[in-house]
């Protein structure tokens, strides 16, 4: 039987952003887990795909229509599965959407729908069902957030401050019921995933967004979300080998960061598109998918082989300007040491 012998099975899990991508995939998993589901989003049509998916896997399903940059949306939300259920084990936010924009570029309303969208949503959200978490001395908020919840990027400042407070959310309710060892605060932190969200952005630059490689898909992140929900970590990386992405920017951030910066002009951003709003202020009337369309231009090896040419160029001229730098201060080394002699004399 579905869900049998999984520490999830008969727990209620809301999902937000349930109708594609990430949202949709993670409800099949919890419901694969035997899970009771309320599934939120902007698309009723979309949600009740998902609804379907989730019963043909063994999961109860409750679609809710809502718009999470909307209070009384998620006030509505959270009262209907109470209403339904009668209890709350899980909320994960999972909504989001983005723009691609340079920061002064672009329509300001864009850019701050972005916020409203990924950062005020899950705030309000967590406003909500916390005293629900408080009252059953129970819960778990899973808050999806990024690599980018750590690195900047080009061309999607929104996102990436967005993201940041995502992640800031987490650590600030984390410390605020650490008194109540039942309630549970994650961050689940992605690479590029393979969904709808590059087709649906909305994109002031003027060419296509592709997924960055190595893009990974949507289904693996949604298992790493279960796992999460079944064994709490404050965070998990997606995959994990991107740690060590994380770890080079702490070490050489300038190199890093130039190094982003040349890969995104030449294999996120490639060739024309219209300017659009995308999803960002009202649905597409596209259905709901798992899978995106805008696979990376590149495969991960030539990727692979381009990143290493161009640190090993950015190496080798860090190199040079170290070893020049000595013989460029000698004269400000022999001055010093004339102004030593003299003092001592």
């Amino acid at each position: 039987m579905a869900g049998s012998g999984s520490r999830l099975d008969g727990r209620v899990v809301v999902i937000t952003g349930a109708g594609s991508g990430i949202g949709r995939a993670s409800a099949v998993e919890f419901a694969a887990a035997g899970c009771q589901l309320v599934l939120a989003g902007r698309r009723r049509d979309a949600l009740e795909e998902t609804a379907a998916l989730c019963r043909a896997r063994g999961g109860s399903a409750l679609v809710v229509e809502a718009d999470v940059t909307s209070e009384a949306d998620l006030r509505r939300i959270c009262d209907e599965a109470m209403a339904s259920w009668g209890r709350i084990d899980v909320w994960l936010n999972n909504a989001g959407t983005t723009y691609f924009a340079r920061l002064d570029e672009g329509e300001w309303e864009a850019h701050r729908r972005v916020l409203e969208t990924n950062l005020l949503g899950p705030m309000m959200a967590a406003r909500i069902v916390l005293p629900v978490f408080r009252q059953q001395r129970a819960g778990h908020l899973i808050n999806v957030g990024s690599v980018l919840s750590q690195i900047g990027q080009a061309f999607v400042p929104a996102y990436v401050v967005s993201k940041f407070g995502v992640r800031g959310l987490s650590e600030a309710v984390r410390v605020d019921v650490a008194d109540m060892p039942g309630i549970h605060v994650s961050t689940v932190l992605p690479y590029a995933v393979d969904t709808p969200h590059f087709e649906e952005a909305a994109n002031a630059t003027g060419k296509r967004a592709y997924a960055m490689p190595p893009v990974q898909e949507p289904e693996a992140v949604a298992r790493a979300v279960v796992d999460l929900a079944e064994r709490p970590r404050r965070h998990r990386y997606v995959p994990g080998y991107i740690v060590a992405g994380v770890a080079l920017h702490a070490l050489w951030p300038a190199a890093t960061e130039r190094l982003l910066h040349e890969a995104l002009r030449t294999f996120h951003l490639v060739g024309h598109q219209e300017i659009t709003n995308g999803s960002l202020f009202a649905p597409m009337g596209t259905s709901g998918q798992i899978h995106g369309e805008r696979r990376p231009v590149i495969s991960r090896t030539v990727f692979a082989f381009w990143v290493t040419g161009i640190a090993i160029g950015l190496g080798a001229r860090w190199l040079s300007m170290r070893v020049a730098r000595p013989a460029a201060s000698a004269p400000a080394a022999a001055a010093r040491m004339r102004l030593v002699a003299s003092d001592r004399s």
